[in-house]
C-alpha cells in the first residue's frame, strides 16, 4: 500500500541500524535513496547492496559529517543535481555515548549537540529549496526526549530540541512539506547495546510488549509518515517502544 514510485528520499546515519533498515525499505518501495553518513567504505557497501537487489530507484552515496553545515549544503546540491529531486528527508544521524551531568565536559556536550541537534538542523534548512509539493521530513527524536535518561542528559536534550525543531518546521512549512517526528524506545541496534547489557532486563520487564523493537519496526512508522497514507498529519510524534513509554 506504500508506494515511493519515483520519489527521492534523503537518509542521514545510513548505515546506522535504523537508518539501513529505512533505506532497504522505502528502496524495496521503489525510492530513489540518497546514503549520508560518515563510513565511505560502509556507505558504498550498502549502495552497492540496494542497488543489486533489482529495484529500480537510483542509489547514491554520500560521505558526510552533518555537523558541518557547509558540507551538508553541499551534500544536498549534489544529491539534486544527481536526483533531479528531493522529496523526503529522514534524519537518523545521531550519537548515544555515556556520560553524567556532573562529569561532563563542554566538548562532550558540544561534540554531541553538534551532531544530533545542529546536524538536524543543518540539513533541514539546506533541503528546504529543493522540496516541492507533497514533500516530507520525519527526524529521529527519542524516548529519552521525552523522559530524560540517566547519564544520557545531553542525549536527551538534543532529542527533546529535535521535537520541537520539527514542531516549529511543521508550522513554517506547510502545506507543501509536512514535518513528523518518531521516537524510538529501546530498538535492537548496536547503539543501544551497552544499556541492553546493563538494564536489558529491567527494561523488558516495564515493556508491555515484552520484547525490543527491531530497526525494522521503525523504518516501517518512518515509510508511512512520509507516505501519502499520512497525508493530513504534521507536526506528530509517533512513539515505537511497545508500551514502554506511554504518554
Amino acid at each position: 500500500m506504500i508506494g515511493f514510485q519515483h520519489k527521492t528520499v534523503v537518509i542521514t546515519g545510513a548505515t546506522g541500524g535504523i537508518g539501513r533498515a529505512t533505506a532497504q525499505l522505502m528502496h524495496a518501495a521503489g525510492a530513489g535513496i540518497a546514503l549520508c553518513d560518515l563510513s565511505a567504505d560502509s556507505l558504498e557497501s550498502l549502495r552497492k547492496e540496494l542497488a543489486g537487489s533489482g529495484n529500480a530507484g537510483l542509489v547514491s552515496s554520500h560521505p558526510l559529517d552533518v555537523s558541518d553545515s557547509k558540507a551538508c549544503d553541499a551534500a544536498i546540491h549534489d544529491i539534486a543535481t544527481r536526483h533531479g529531486s528531493i522529496d523526503h528527508l529522514v534524519n537518523a544521524a545521531g550519537i548515544y555515548p555515556e556520560q553524567t551531568v556532573s562529569g561532563m565536559t563542554d566538548q562532550q556536550w558540544r561534540a554531541l549537540m553538534s551532531i544530533n541537534l545542529d546536524g538536524t538542523f543543518y540539513m533541514c534548512r539546506a533541503v528546504l529549496p529543493h522540496l516541492g509539493e507533497n514533500s516530507s521530513i520525519v527526524n529521529l527524536s527519542s524516548m529519552a526526549g521525552h523522559r530524560g535518561s540517566f547519564s544520557h542528559a545531553h542525549y536527551a536534550a538534543s532529542k527533546g530540541g529535535v521535537s520541537s525543531l520539527s514542531k516549529s518546521l511543521a508550522r513554517e512549512l506547510a502545506p507543501r512539506t509536512r514535518v513528523n517526528i518518531v521516537a524510538p524506545g529501546i530498538i535492537a541496534t548496536p547503539m543501544i547495546e551497552q544499556l541492553v547489557r546493563e538494564k536489558g532486563t529491567a527494561l523488558l520487564g516495564d515493556t508491555p510488549m515484552k520484547r525490543y523493537g527491531t530497526a525494522r519496526e521503525v523504518a516501517g512508522v518512518v515509510a508511512f509518515l512520509c507516505s501519502e497514507l499520512a497525508s493530513f498529519v504534521t507536526g506528530e510524534t509517533l512513539h515505537v517502544n511497545g508500551g514502554l513509554y506511554i504518554v
